[in-house]
């Protein structure tokens, strides 16, 4: 509903001005006062479906709490972490535990339990930020997440981690807009559009109108291996008029229907004509007259610059771009599953 102040929107604000700024903003112009303020923090978004719900009503059943955060079981143990004096190069445990001798050579599971703070979520009760000037307040209550949903970005590496972990790691993650499919455990046809997927989505056009378009050959040669390998069927489904479509077809061996205005009628007659099986197909597209296609077959692939919506609505998204090694990225990716 606004937009932050300057001032509360640098590199190193903190969290509490912004959230106070909120409430007092909500609260002046809407007389609006919630009852719960639930923090997501975007490092940590892999969350289960019922993260939201669970703190919520954790704050509410507890109504002397001031707070709920999500927390993890601790990877490492802190009471086997030492400190490190710098004058005389000495090292000193960072915790002791009471009633235990040398914490730090006694067994993990004689130690106490401990937790890792994620970014997963809190809830927290305004009176927390408004009257007690804190993100958490004094009593903190715990929603205790399961460890493989830990996610904490802030290195390009973290990034590909986490993109795993949202479409390989097997949870059942929070995605509003789309819950992404696994690829079929058999796979039986790839089909892809032309342009934007076998080439870069280019045209170069000479003084005669004649165009002409760039391919990879590395997608050609992976193609190639794919059919061999595996046996998976390949079809190129291009809405392009131009005789380029059939030229770079026929010279990979590919079967292609082309100027093909309505995609999703086409893939339908093709599924019925041939018997074919929607779920065990696979569909490459990049723009957003591909999109039809995306719910009538088993597994949805965009290429990494394919249009805003495609790549929201693909269930994987290459990390090349289309005439650039997408389709043979595609390919060693099958070909990894499918042996």
């Amino acid at each position: 509903p606004f937009l932050r102040p300057a001032e509360f929107s640098q590199d190193r604000t903190m969290d509490f001005p912004v959230f106070r700024h909120a409430l007092e903003w909500l609260a002046e112009h809407e007389n609006y006062h919630p009852d719960v303020v639930v923090q997501l923090r975007p490092t940590s978004p892999a969350r289960p479906r019922d993260c939201v719900d669970q703190a919520v009503q954790i704050l509410l059943d507890h109504p002397e709490a001031d707070s709920v955060r999500g927390v993890v079981e601790a990877g490492e143990n802190p009471f086997k972490m030492w400190k490190i004096d710098q004058d005389s190069g000495t090292m000193s445990p960072l915790l002791e535990v009471p009633g235990i001798k040398e914490a730090f050579n006694t067994p993990r599971q004689s130690l106490p339990d401990v937790y890792w703070q994620t970014g997963h979520i809190d809830a927290i009760r305004p009176r927390a930020i408004l009257e007690k000037n804190s993100m958490s307040g004094e009593i903190i209550m715990p929603l205790v997440i399961d460890p493989r949903f830990t996610i904490d970005i802030d290195t390009p590496a973290d990034w590909k981690k986490s993109e795993w972990l949202v479409t390989d790691g097997g949870l059942e993650i929070v995605d509003p807009a789309n819950q992404r499919r696994k690829v079929p455990e058999k796979v039986t046809m790839l089909l892809m559009d032309f342009d934007g997927v076998i080439t870069d989505n280019r045209v170069w056009v000479d003084e005669n109108g004649r165009e002409m378009v760039a391919a990879n050959r590395s997608d050609s040669l992976g193609l190639s291996i794919l059919r061999a390998k595996t046996g998976v069927e390949l079809m190129v489904v291009s809405r392009e008029v131009n005789p380029v479509v059939a030229a770079r077809c026929k010279k990979m061996g590919i079967p292609y229907l082309q100027s093909v205005t309505d995609k999703a009628s086409a893939l339908k007659a093709l599924f019925s004509d041939r018997k074919i099986d929607p779920a065990t197909v696979i569909y490459m597209g990049n723009d957003t007259n591909d999109l039809p296609c995306f719910p009538l077959v088993g597994f949805s692939v965009a290429p990494a610059d394919a249009h805003p919506e495609v790549l929201r609505a693909a269930d994987m998204v290459t990390h090349l771009n289309g005439g650039r090694g997408a389709v043979r990225e595609l390919c060693d990716f099958l070909l990894s599953r499918l042996k």
